[in-house]
C-alpha cells in the first residue's frame, strides 16, 4: 500500500485506510513503545478527532444558547415595559371615568 502524505498532512484522515505505523528495521527491537495497531488504538485515535471535529459544534450550540437566553430575557423587559405601560393608560382612564361620574352627580 503505497500512500503519499505526511504526518502534519496525511492523504486520508479515516484510521481504517492509515498505512499501520511500523517500527523501522535499523531501531533496535524494544526501544520504543509497542506498535499499537490494535481497533483498541483505532477506536482511540477516532474518538478523539471526532471529539476534536466537534468543538466547534459544541461552541456554535453553546453560543446559540445563550443568544436565545439573551432574546428570552429582552422580550420579558418588553412584556414587562408593555404591560407597564398599559397599566398607567387604564389608570387614567379609571381617573377621567370617576371625574366625568362626579361631574355628573354635582350637576
Amino acid at each position: 500500500m503505497n500512500i503519499t502524505g505526511t504526518i502534519d498532512r496525511p492523504f486520508t484522515h479515516d484510521p481504517q485506510k492509515q498505512a499501520p505505523m511500523t517500527p523501522t528495521t535499523s531501531e533496535p527491537v524494544g526501544s520504543a513503545t509497542p506498535d499499537f495497531t490494535t481497533t483498541g488504538a483505532n477506536d482511540s485515535r477516532q474518538n478523539r478527532t471526532r471529539e476534536m471535529q466537534l468543538i466547534p459544534e459544541a461552541l456554535a450550540r453553546a453560543h446559540m444558547h445563550d443568544r436565545l437566553q439573551e432574546a428570552e430575557r429582552d422580550r420579558q423587559a418588553h412584556r414587562v415595559v408593555t404591560a407597564r405601560r398599559l397599566q398607567r393608560r387604564a389608570e387614567r382612564a379609571s381617573l377621567r371615568a370617576r371625574r366625568a361620574l362626579a361631574m355628573a352627580v354635582m350637576q
